[in-house]
């Protein structure tokens, strides 16, 4: 079988921490053969660690798309990035996988399904945390009706004070926003794969900007003080979202929230048959996932509290990086379906962009 080339625009922390260890992981499967980053020293350390012999290394991403001996694009670039990348790759006839969020705007993740459905070509985004152990399971129950019909959810993504001080989380400009579309996008991600509903009819959102900004706001931090005067994001933000069943969804996202339990990629599920919670990360060292149910006229408690993941990567490969990779890799090779579809993600871009304009205007912001 021969081995899947991939190619990695945008060198950074995300590249590093994540797809480059859980490749290698992969190895059976994949090679990296080409490395792109507008900081050529970070495309030549990744390519000496990860590479192979005669990995190329670009500083212009449309080298690198446009390269014979690249079957695949990686793109883990920041997120107003991910459209142009995303597009020039399928354009060069490329399979995609594209770290979340799809796009930081509805109008250019259309752009890149537009492109994706022109090519042929396979397209993923990188929501590792559905294949979490805990994640998994409670989708098998979700998936066997086991909770009945799911009409009310609650999506966590709650840090306490653990502003990322690293990169360009803070700017705007190349982010798009700050917790609402870097670690909401995950909660909403996981909630909306459990419900199966991708139908939003309509959002109401708010967002502030009041630790970040700050200048006492990056006492405590857990990745150490951040500049209040470059802090151009929110740094927390709420959302209230209607599907078109009539089911609801609470989304709650902070880097910096002064609230005593703190989870993220977390969910709440209230259903007809069960309800069922997920504690992730932040306040919780070992995931917890919780069943609550009637039985024999009595309230009941079904606990499953599986090995710890900790939500801030540290660099290793992560057992659902790990499990991303592959289900993504054998997906090209065998000519089968990624478990992320692009036309999700295109939900939760949608979304997370409409709790951001209502907090703008006021208003409640309808979907077409």
């Amino acid at each position: 079988m021969a081995k899947v080339r991939v190619g990695i625009v945008g060198c950074g922390g995300i590249a590093n921490q994540k797809h480059l260890p859980s490749l290698r992981a992969n190895a059976e499967l994949n090679e990296v053969v080409a490395f792109c980053d507008i900081q050529r020293d970070r495309a030549e350390k990744a390519a000496k660690e990860y590479g192979t012999a005669d990995a190329k290394v670009y500083t212009d991403y449309h080298d690198l798309v446009n390269d014979p001996n690249v079957d695949v694009v990686h793109v883990c670039t920041p997120n107003v990035a991910h459209c142009p990348v995303t597009v020039a790759a399928f354009e060069a006839g490329k399979h995609v996988m594209c770290e979340k969020p799809m796009a930081h705007c509805t109008a250019d993740a259309k752009k890149m399904i537009d492109a994706w459905k022109k090519s042929g070509k396979k397209f993923t985004i990188g929501y590792q945390n559905r294949l979490r152990d805990d994640t998994q399971t409670l989708h098998a129950s979700c998936e066997a009706g086991e909770l009945g019909d799911i009409y009310f959810a609650k999506a966590h993504a709650l840090r306490r004070r653990a502003v990322p001080t690293w990169g360009v989380f803070p700017n705007k400009e190349l982010q798009g926003g700050g917790p609402l579309i870097d670690i909401g996008t995950h909660a909403l991600d996981i909630t909306l794969w459990m419900m199966n509903n991708y139908e939003p009819v309509s959002v109401s959102g708010q967002v502030f900007y009041k630790l970040g900004r700050d200048e006492h706001g990056p006492e405590g931090n857990v990745f150490g003080p951040w500049d209040p005067k470059t802090f151009q994001v929110e740094d927390s933000a709420f959302g209230l979202v209607k599907m078109k069943n009539g089911a609801t969804i609470y989304l709650e996202a902070s880097w910096a929230l002064n609230i005593l339990k703190s989870m993220e990629a977390s969910t709440t599920l209230c259903g007809t048959k069960a309800g069922a919670e997920i504690h992730h990360g932040g306040s919780y060292p070992k995931d917890e996932l919780i069943y609550n149910t009637v039985e024999h006229n009595q309230l009941m408690e079904k606990t499953i509290s599986p090995a710890g993941v900790v939500d801030f990567f540290e660099g290793g490969a992560s057992a659902e990086g790990v499990r991303e990779q592959k289900q993504w890799l054998e997906a090209i090779i065998n000519d089968t379906e990624p478990l992320v579809k692009p036309e999700q993600a295109y939900v939760v871009t949608q979304i997370l962009e409409g709790i951001y304009k209502s907090a703008e205007t006021g208003k409640e912001v309808f979907f077409d």
